[in-house]
């Protein structure tokens, strides 16, 4: 599919048609080497003659024994003070001698701020001037300056030619130039007018070629860089791009991307390029081979045909390019595989656009797009959600001592309804199964091998494979794992990954979180894994949305086990997703005091369990202890001092599982290791890092949405927990027989239709079996999610919803039984209901309504109530169906339902007496709610009130087998405590 672009900001400011002017290169001048000579001759008074000098005038600074006492006896005189200042001297002197070694280490390296020597702010900024006078003749300043283009890699072959990743499909770091075409947007249309006009054609002997060299280690070519070292300005690599698309190269594919190139590829330069890797003619080039000498001539003579068809070809390219940002690093996409078999699942969901229609864009369809695209983020929230309203479900049935509380969870409405309906159409379960498995079994696998684990930058997850993103080389993957396009790829294919089953084993990489998508491929990056901070910049909302998205996807995620995120300037309300998980602070000054004293922590703790990262510590038998990161997402933009102090907190961050993420408005942040920008689009650019992705976003409407939905399910929320109202009460006279009647409780059947024929009964008991649990209404691309979770065609879906209506039909008024309400949901007819709705009206009328005066008529109903349970939910529904009742929460409902209505009948019967009636009411409860710890104390005081003690021990026995190893509840083995005061040694002596 056609890439989407959008303008940079920066298009519109860059100059056009300017012409190149020659690269102006700063030689090393006779001052530089006085500065250096001068600096080393400091260096070496300061390191050698000082020390030198005291030890010949003053002597050693520690004394021959070590007696205290005896010093402080001693008189005070002149050569007392003396000692005290040849004392003084002598710390100095060690001090600076730290500051040099300190800021060499940091110069030579070039990874990360220097560390600050305690107490010594003018003493190491001298060593820092000495030090960098003193290299200025052995490197370029550059080779002493932490590049993005090298992240992650040592800086001993700064000055080498570097090579790019044989690469298909997009990657972290290997985008980069095609990203960067925004700030080269004039520079790339003076080339194509320049390489269109006759005064600009060059003589072949004139023209110069680069051939891209086979990968060094982790070091990657790009256009960027070849630019930036041959013709000073990086900027400028949209001319090399001009000047060879769509050119057959030497293995006969073309370069159609300008961040696709290969080992082996031959870049024609423009004129004044500059450097000793290029290569003029063949024939002015002796040490070439003659093989390449040859295929430089071949390629030459393919420039102008090649130029021009390339240049009408891509013309409407050119000017969508024109608007993108520039930088340079090197990230690469995993290599395409074919597209999975039809009849294959996809890691990824299919984005909801490739299965719309103009129908989509009717009101009725109007649910938000953000969430639809956003499947990982979906899934984790609608996990959450269930999860939230299970708790209230569970708090209000054990808590609700001297009358129940309910069971009905608010029905949302409005904005927070669609954003309910865009969850269930967006989410992909099965995808976050299969990350989250695939992961902890590589972490398995590398632990029985004995092998730590690798660092991870970034997963990808691309046309049903997962391709991991190494920070360098790791070796051989473990089987299944295979090396993806070179050494820093580890591949899965989607097939493997089912292989795989739940392992015992920590999460290794729970900082992966989504930022967007390119192409057919999504982006998780891995925060905690980044050497310093990632900056983000942009407008204010813009930032906002990709922050929100960022921290609900971290709080939810389902491939990590725990983690702590910290938010700062944003989403205090955003707690409410997961208050384990987010925590809010107020300002910056409480976050560095916090960040400071968990670095402290987290270093000390590493030292002293012998662990070099927390990757190793993941795998060992500390994991469950220390090793879960700390993300901080920072929507404040800090000072430059506070943005410092981060980046010297982040420069070991990396190693210890923590990740920064900080917002900055200018887009310039001292300090940041990786940088960002979110435009006005929804685009997410990286240059440097050579990203160009349709953003993940949470907009602040959907935000607000998400966390009313959860707030809503807080048990804590109202006073009154969830209702007690069922959102859909029958008319249980005998006037009130349906139409249809649907059999949901225990085994599946329809009563009142006729039986489809064909292959498609299935999925219409599905359909009629989904809207009858959702009388509130369905969103129409909530049920063709459900039923076809990988994505279905309009057509498809209204052919099916035109056989639902004609098999349900239409009440004797002529009203069909299937309708569409003025929100454009489904819903049906009250005349069309399920026994799970006669079993709740049932109940509510014998607690709520007329059973509450007549204890016969409340007998009754509960006695009819009880006789409809027939076994759990679609008890016998065929495998591969009805798994979107994973998101719901009917399955926890209807036991504790079930529970309520046995407890409430067995009490009933108690009041008179009737032991028996209670038992066989609770035992048939039991059936369909058997770890009802409820149902077995009445059960317990039941049993008990027949005065049989061999009855009671036998009941406690069976309690006592079903608990297991977790032995039985403390509240069930204090009842028996009172009832059966002998009932350990009772059930001891039973076997």
């Amino acid at each position: 599919m056609p890439r989407r672009r959008s303008p940079s900001p920066s298009s519109s400011t860059a100059p056009r048609n300017r012409t190149p002017q020659p690269v102006r290169v700063r030689q090393r001048t006779f001052g530089d080497f006085v500065k250096a000579f001068l600096a080393f001759v400091a260096l070496a008074v300061l390191l050698v003659g000082v020390p030198a000098a005291l030890a010949m005038t003053a002597g050693w600074p520690f004394p021959e024994t070590f007696e205290p006492m005896e010093w402080l006896r001693q008189d005070i005189s002149v050569s007392t003070f003396l000692g005290i200042l040849t004392f003084v001297v002598w710390l100095a002197w060690a001090q600076f001698t730290a500051c040099v070694l300190v800021e060499m280490k940091a110069a030579l390296s070039g990874v990360g701020v220097p560390g600050r020597v305690p107490g010594a702010g003018p003493s190491q900024l001298l060593a820092r001037q000495l030090v960098a006078a003193l290299l200025l003749v052995g490197a370029t300043a550059a080779s002493f300056t932490p590049s993005l283009a090298q992240l992650g890699q040592t800086y001993d072959d700064n000055q080498r030619p570097t090579v790019a990743a044989a690469q298909q499909t997009p990657g972290l770091f290997a985008q980069q130039q095609e990203q960067a075409a925004g700030a080269a947007a004039a520079v790339a249309e003076q080339a194509s007018h320049t390489e269109a006009t006759p005064a600009a054609a060059k003589k072949q002997g004139d023209t110069k070629f680069y051939r891209i060299q086979p990968p060094e280690g982790r070091h990657h070519d790009s256009l960027w860089e070849i630019a930036e070292r041959h013709l000073g300005d990086g900027r400028r690599y949209k001319e090399i791009f001009e000047l060879n698309k769509d050119r057959v190269q030497p293995d006969g594919s073309r370069l159609s991307e300008a961040s696709l190139i290969r080992p082996g590829w031959i870049m024609e330069m423009p004129g004044d390029a500059r450097g000793g890797d290029l290569v003029e003619m063949p024939d002015d080039a002796p040490e070439v081979s003659p093989e390449v000498r040859q295929q430089i001539s071949d390629y030459a003579r393919t420039g102008d045909g090649a130029s021009g068809g390339g240049d009408q070809a891509q013309g409407g390219d050119q000017a969508q390019d024109s608007g993108s940002g520039g930088g340079a690093a090197h990230v690469d996409l995993p290599r395409q595989r074919p597209a999975p078999e039809t009849g294959h699942a996809d890691l990824r969901r299919p984005a909801p656009d490739q299965v719309a229609t103009p129908a989509q864009d009717s009101s009725s369809f109007g649910l938000p797009e953000a969430l639809l695209t956003a499947p990982l983020l979906a899934a984790g929230l609608l996990g959450a959600l269930g999860h939230r309203r299970r708790q209230a479900l569970w708090q209000s049935a054990f808590a609700g001592i001297g009358g129940r509380r309910g069971m009905e969870p608010p029905t949302p409405t409005g904005d927070a309804l669609d954003v309910q309906d865009a969850l269930l159409v967006g989410a992909d379960p099965e995808g976050v199964r299969l990350l989250d498995r695939s992961l902890r079994g590589l972490a398995a696998s590398l632990a029985a091998e004995s092998r730590p684990l690798p660092t991870v930058y970034a997963a990808w997850m691309s046309n049903g494979d997962l391709h991991l993103q190494l920070a360098q080389p790791s070796g051989k993957p473990p089987s299944p794992w295979q090396l993806g396009q070179d050494q820093t790829f580890w591949m899965l294919a989607r097939a493997d990954a089912e292989a795989y089953e739940d392992v015992d084993t920590a999460a290794p990489y729970p900082g992966l979180v989504s930022l967007g998508t390119m192409d057919d491929s999504r982006l998780l990056l891995n925060l905690e894994s980044v050497p310093g901070i990632v900056s983000l910049s942009g407008r204010e909302e813009d930032r906002a949305a990709v922050f929100a998205s960022v921290a609900a996807e971290l709080a939810t995620n389902g491939w990590s086990d725990r983690m702590t995120i910290t938010l700062v300037g944003f989403g205090e309300d955003l707690t409410a997703l997961a208050p384990s998980r987010l925590r809010h602070l107020d300002g910056i000054e409480a976050l560095i005091e916090t960040m400071e004293a968990e670095t402290r922590q987290r270093r000390g703790a590493l030292g002293a369990a012998g662990h070099d990262s927390v990757l190793t510590g993941r795998t060992g038998p500390a994991r469950h202890t220390r090793w879960a990161p700390h993300l901080v997402l920072l929507a404040a933009e800090p000072s430059p001092e506070v943005a410092m102090t981060l980046a010297e907190l982040a420069a070991d961050a990396g190693r210890l599982g923590i990740g920064y993420l900080v917002g900055t408005g200018s887009g310039d942040l001292p300090g940041a290791a990786w940088e960002m920008e979110i435009t006005a689009e929804g685009r997410l650019l990286a240059p440097l890092l050579g990203l160009e992705l349709d953003a993940q976003l949470l907009p602040a409407a959907q935000q607000r949405a998400v966390v009313e939905l959860f707030t809503d399910a807080d048990p804590e929320h109202g006073p009154d927990g969830p209702g007690t109202t069922p959102p859909f009460l029958v008319d249980i006279s005998e006037q009130g027989r349906p139409a249809v009647y649907a059999r949901l409780v225990g085994s599946y059947e329809i009563i009142g239709l006729e039986t489809p024929d064909g292959e498609r009964s299935a999925l219409l008991h599905e359909a009629l079996a989904l809207l009858l649990l959702h009388r509130e209404g369905v969103h129409p691309r909530v049920l063709s999610s459900a039923l076809w979770p990988r994505g279905v065609t309009d057509d498809v879906r209204e052919a099916l919803l035109d056989r639902l209506r004609d098999w349900l039909g239409t009440d004797p008024d002529g009203t069909p039984r299937l309708r569409t309400d003025d929100a454009g949901r489904l819903t049906l007819a009250k005349s069309v209901v399920s026994d799970l709705d006669v079993l709740r009206s049932l109940y509510h009328e014998a607690t709520q309504g007329k059973g509450v005066d007549s204890r016969a008529v409340r007998g009754r109903l509960l006695t009819d109530a009880l006789v409809l349970v027939r076994g759990p939910l679609l008890a016998d529904r065929p495998e591969g169906r009805y798994r979107w009742l994973t998101h719901e929460i009917v399955d926890a409902q209807l036991p504790l339902l079930v529970a309520d209505t046995g407890l409430a009948l067995a009490e009933f019967h108690m009041e008179k007496n009737r032991a028996e009636k209670a038992i066989e009411a609770l035992n048939a409860a039991l059936r369909t709610a058997p770890a009802d710890e409820r149902l077995w104390n009445e059960l317990l005081r039941a049993t008990h009130a027949l005065d049989d003690p061999e009855r009671l021990t036998a009941l406690a026995s069976d309690l006592v087998t079903r608990s297991g190893a977790r032995g039985l509840p403390p509240r069930t083995e204090a009842l028996l405590d009172e009832l059966l005061p002998t009932w350990r040694d009772a059930v001891a002596a039973a076997g």
